[in-house]
């Protein structure tokens, strides 16, 4: 009997069927381990190993769901995370498809920084468009932490060195434990209740770093809307620069450390010199462009000046001139006048009905009511008026003994 052939699959169909099945068989997984050869790639996604004493498993993170972590894991890291199981399908590996990371052993806090964090984002006090411009030469600055944190030295010691010249307002305060909050917005009231004159421009709050617990009174809902309500810009500087608090996102500038809130807050000293002398240059080349510009109009109109002012000799041409012209003008006026009157004349001359009479013709006229009127049809005449007729030498009286009319041909 010959054998019944089975379907051979490729190694891709193989993978592929294996990987539906672990999406079929399980759900969302929670695993711990220790992270092993974090790297984070320019794409923004993260590759890495979780690991323990028994073994490890490739895990990938993608930047639409890192970017909620809070803070930049590092190999060694003990963490925690919720994942999907798959495979990768061109190397045959199977791996962890990351939803949410957090520390291990904070799983509490983590949740509650996440759902704090979902809900201020939803409100809109993470948008761009509400935070305030850091003024880029403040006239003073506040600081926000507490007097025996290394922090404050930190900071202190980088805005004596950028900008000695500005005025440094501290405002002590508490910046860990349960009383840190309401001492950190209470310290924020006060540096925004200074009259105008000791008002400082810019507020830096500041701390070192610490474990989730220790930075936990930068995540409190109260003091993010105390932040987000200030009127002086804040910048924020707490932790390292993988440590990430709801005080960071809620600050108009987030810093990396204490010391990068004083950089982005102070400008250095020798940039504002050379500041200034490109200024000075500046104004002094618009000054003299001024001066050569108002020069060259004092000389057009010193020159319209001497145009303008009276010459005898020449007003004696002018005028002179100013005769000949009228005179010719005159004559040729007077020269049409004359041409026009004889034109005219000859027009009337040969309208006149005397020239019409002395060319033999004659007017008869009717006398009615008084009034002379010229016949101009046969059937006006009749014989029993007299009527007038007008020759080129005279005039005479007439009676018509007959009158018969004579059609035209």
């Amino acid at each position: 009997m010959s054998e019944i052939p089975r379907e051979i699959l490729s190694v891709g169909d193989l993978n592929r069927a294996i990987a539906q099945s672990l999406e079929d068989r399980f759900d969302t997984v929670w695993v711990s381990g220790e992270i092993s050869n974090f790297k984070a790639y320019d794409s923004g996604h993260w590759y890495f190993s979780l690991k323990d004493e028994e073994g490890q498993i490739r895990c990938v993170m993608f930047r639409g769901r890192n970017g909620q972590v809070g803070f930049m894991p590092q190999s060694g890291d003990l963490v925690e995370v919720s994942a999907n199981l798959a495979m990768y399908v061109p190397r045959g590996d199977i791996q962890l498809t990351i939803q949410t990371l957090r520390r291990a052993g904070m799983g509490g806090l983590y949740e509650a920084f996440l759902k704090l964090k979902a809900k201020l984002a939803k409100e809109g006090l993470f948008d761009e468009d509400r935070k305030r411009e850091i003024p880029t030469h403040p006239r003073s600055i506040g600081i926000i932490t507490s007097p025996q944190a290394a922090a404050l030295k930190d900071v202190l010691s980088t805005l004596a060195r950028r900008a000695p010249h500005i005025p440094i307002v501290i405002y002590p305060t508490l910046v860990q434990g349960p009383d840190a909050p309401a001492g950190i917005i209470a310290a924020l009231k006060a540096a925004n209740a200074q009259d105008v004159e000791n008002a400082v421009d810019v507020i830096l709050l500041v701390r070192g770093g610490g474990s989730i617990e220790d930075l936990w009174a930068f995540n409190d809902e109260q003091l993010a809307y105390a932040i987000a309500q200030s009127p002086i810009p804040v910048v924020s500087g707490v932790g390292h620069e993988t440590d990430f608090t709801i005080a960071d996102f809620v600050a108009d500038l987030r810093a990396p450390t204490p010391t990068g809130a004083a950089e982005l807050a102070a400008p250095r000293k020798d940039q504002l010199l050379q500041e200034l002398s490109a200024i000075k240059q500046a104004l002094l080349q618009r000054v003299n462009q001024r001066v050569e510009r108002e020069a060259q109009t004092l000389d057009q109109l010193a020159l319209r000046l001497s145009h303008a002012l009276p010459n005898p000799e020449r007003m004696r041409e002018q005028m002179n001139s100013w005769q000949q012209r009228l005179g010719q003008a005159w004559l040729v006026r007077m020269e049409n006048w004359k041409r026009n009157q004889s034109h005219y004349q000859l027009q009337l001359e040969m309208l006149n009905p005397q020239r019409t009479l002395e060319r033999g013709y004659a007017v008869i006229l009717s006398k009615e009511e008084n009034q002379l009127h010229a016949i101009r049809k046969p059937n006006e005449l009749n014989t029993e008026h007299a009527f007038q007729i007008r020759l080129a030498e005279g005039q005479a009286e007439v009676h018509f003994a007959k009158v018969e009319p004579i059609e035209n041909t």
